[in-house]
């Protein structure tokens, strides 16, 4: 029987290519809200989808039984849906969905993991450099970081990791950029370049991996050397 993982915001993006990542050795489900995970499907029709708002305060225990019901266990977490929310908009969303949406899911989660389980979050080099404009969404990235650890120490007991990845820009093919902020976010990168989803995927699944099992409590970045 192969591990289960559970991403959540797999129907786009980082999330979708974690998913597709996962889904050559795993079992996997996904949380969607917004966008139908349809492009997701095609390619691994074997992926249990299930639409949840992560910012509502009672999406996680559903979430988490429809899992257990569908696959009968819960092997590996991936917290990579996130509200980025500029200091002038809803700053309430990103800490709902950055900060209390990976606490709750864990809470509904923790009586299915067993030794050997692993939780990955998904951070942001802006929790280390705080985005113009954006200090509530920085904030709240730092918050899941300081979590991270905190968890790490908590479950390390009972063989249980907490680690997390912390991308810099990665280009969204589903809503591009403008070229002059790519140009931007170039010059700041060691490497040249922006990520894709699929730089960042491998990482996610290596930290949830045996491959990984002496590493807990970090966030590693994974930002092509922005700002060095």
């Amino acid at each position: 029987m192969q591990p289960v993982a559970l991403i959540t915001g797999g129907a786009r993006g980082i999330g979708r290519a974690i998913a597709s990542h996962f889904a050559s050795d795993h079992d996997v489900a996904i949380t969607w809200h917004s966008t139908r995970p349809d492009a997701l499907l095609a390619d691994h029709p074997d992926i249990l989808a299930v639409q949840a708002n992560l910012g509502s305060d009672a999406f996680a225990a559903p979430v988490v039984a429809q899992v257990i019901a569908h696959f009968g266990r819960l092997d590996v977490i991936v917290n990579n849906a996130g509200a980025i929310e500029m200091d002038d908009g809803d700053t309430a969303l990103n800490h709902a969905v950055n900060v209390a949406a990976p606490m709750a899911l864990l809470r509904a989660a923790l009586g299915h993991l067993r030794s050997g389980s692993s939780v990955v979050n998904i951070s942001s080099v802006n929790a280390r450099f705080p985005a113009l404009g954006a200090a509530s969404y920085s904030a709240s990235k730092g918050a899941l970081d300081t979590w991270t650890r905190a968890m790490a120490r908590e479950l390390g007991p009972r063989g249980i990791r907490v680690n997390g990845v912390a991308p810099g820009a990665v280009e969204r093919r589903e809503s591009p950029r403008p070229a002059e902020l790519i140009k931007a976010f170039t010059a700041m990168t060691s490497l040249g370049r922006v990520a894709t989803p699929e730089d960042i995927a491998p990482v996610v699944h290596f930290l949830a991996s045996p491959a990984a099992g002496w590493i807990t409590g970090e966030t590693i970045g994974v930002s092509g050397g922005y700002r060095l």
